[in-house]
């Protein structure tokens, strides 16, 4: 098989191929840190993470960059409005870099609840000033960018191919504008590059242009061509992403540069509730942090996997619910495998084991490479795990090896790439200590009254069998103490 996205700058999909053999520069619209994560952050942060974990099991050297927005994101997604961060700030009596700075570690602690690997590098747009006033100078230059009253915007009808990525027409841009025309714009499509700070406008920067601050497309085109050149392989973002952000990143970028902004464009879909999108303004969104007070972190990542990336996924209680009894047996099957794997006997391995984790790995792997298909991924995996609760149920001594061998699988694939398995669970790390510790102190007051019954031959039994597993016991006045010594 070979690895396939659907690409929304082309409309299909089409064989993956980085522009340099072995390396791929990835960039991933990140948080607008105002509030904390719901989980409509996590579909497509969970998403992509399966994405980099995948590309770097495949043996990609992945620079994977996730920026922070902490200014220039405003209320209306495009020109007008207020700063969302700078509103919260207000409202909460805090200073706005106080407020990025609670909800940027608030980000950081559900993503890594979900078990999300850290980007690379996780730029802050305030940052990164000095580069996007260069970028800025360099469009003005170009003549691709003009100054109206302090402000700066980028001259859409200069740049032929905007709306390449949405397939807007520039007919339908102008028939779709505003009724209310913002008279600082030569044409209502075009978008802001830098904004005139206000009297009282607290996030502001000294510019040529004067006092103002980024606009919100300016900091991703700005940032991921700084840490990634300025050739993409991956940019990726939620559908809502589409327009007008991502055309204006492309817009910005190609008329600088003059070379293609971004390879591959992989865009996730929406959650919804009720059918109707989860969003901070629409006031329907469940916070990670209320979610984790009833389900665990793995759940929710596991309910996100269960379906595909680019379709949407309706949350409820009822669906988490049931996708906590799926990963449960999925968890236990792993569970009672590395149980197990505690306490190995001389044993066979089936015959036909290997062919079997062959074939799984086959449709794992095939599914992953039809443009990350985890849904099917996963199926996979439930799909071993009948035939190795079967073979855990036979009563047949299984070797140890044999043991070992399916549990790297499990954790190669639902581990390392899908993020679901554990490499230790809660229950095993008692297993480890507290329940071992209980088992060997009956076996050791069990030995002691057979030796104060001189029953010397049960007693040695013992002895002799825990030895053959890796445990000790050694004899002191004080009494009987053991040890691993495996």
């Amino acid at each position: 098989m070979t690895l396939k996205f659907y690409n929304t700058l082309t409309k299909g999909k089409e064989i993956f191929t980085p522009l340099y053999e072995g390396r791929i520069n990835m960039y991933v619209c990140g948080p607008t840190v105002y509030d904390h994560p719901h989980i409509g952050h996590a579909k497509s942060y969970v998403s992509f993470d399966v994405i980099v974990r995948y590309l770097r099991y495949l043996g990609y050297n992945v620079r994977y960059i996730q920026n922070i927005t902490d200014v220039g994101h405003l209320t209306d997604n495009a020109d007008e409005g207020e700063d969302k961060i700078l509103k919260r700030a207000q409202r909460d009596h805090v200073e706005p870099a106080e407020l990025v700075e609670i909800y940027t570690r608030s980000y950081f602690e559900d993503m890594d609840a979900l078990n999300n690997v850290r980007p690379t590098i996780s730029p802050r747009a305030t940052a990164h000033i000095p580069e996007q006033i260069e970028l800025v100078e360099d469009l003005l230059g170009k003549g691709y960018a003009y100054v109206s009253n302090g402000s700066v915007y980028f001259e859409v009808q200069k740049f032929k191919e905007y709306g390449k990525l949405s397939g807007r027409r520039q007919e339908e841009l102008e028939a779709g504008a505003r009724v209310e025309i913002n008279p600082e714009k030569r044409h209502p499509s075009d978008f802001a590059l830098w904004k005139r700070a206000e009297p009282g406008h607290i996030m502001r920067w000294k510019s040529p242009w004067g006092e103002g601050f980024p606009g919100w497309h300016l900091e991703c085109s700005a940032m991921s061509m700084k840490y990634l050149g300025p050739t993409l392989d991956i940019h990726g973002g939620g559908l809502e992403n589409i327009f007008p952000h991502h055309e204006c990143e492309i817009a910005q970028s190609e008329a600088a540069t003059g070379k293609p902004f971004v390879r591959y464009w992989l865009h996730n879909n929406m959650v919804t509730v009720n059918g109707q999108k989860m969003g901070k303004s629409l006031g329907n969104f469940i916070t990670l942090k209320d979610a984790f007070q009833k389900y665990r972190p793995l759940t929710v990542r596991f309910f996100i996997l269960n379906t595909h990336y680019r379709s949407p996924l309706d949350f409820s209680n009822e669906a988490l619910d049931a996708a906590d009894k799926g990963l449960e047996r999925l968890h236990n099957t792993i569970k009672h495998l590395r149980e197990r794997l505690l306490f190995p006997k001389d044993g066979t391995t089936p015959s036909t084991l290997y062919e079997k984790l062959d074939n799984h790995k086959k449709a794992f792997m095939g599914a992953m490479d039809e443009d990350i298909n985890t849904s099917d991924a996963i199926g996979t995996l439930f799909d071993l795990s009948k035939e190795v609760n079967t073979l855990l149920n036979s009563g047949e001594e299984i070797s140890k090896k044999c043991l070992e061998d399916i549990n790297a699988f499990y954790q190669q694939l639902g581990g390392d790439i899908l993020g679901i398995i554990p490499k230790t669970f809660e229950s095993q790390q008692i297993g480890e200590t507290d329940v071992l510790k209980d088992v060997m102190d009956i076996l050791i007051d069990t030995r002691s009254e057979l030796r104060k019954a001189k029953q010397w031959q049960l007693s040695d039994f013992i002895r002799t069998k825990l030895s053959e597993i890796g445990i000790a016991l050694d004899d002191k006045p004080t009494g009987t103490v053991w040890k691993k010594t495996r």
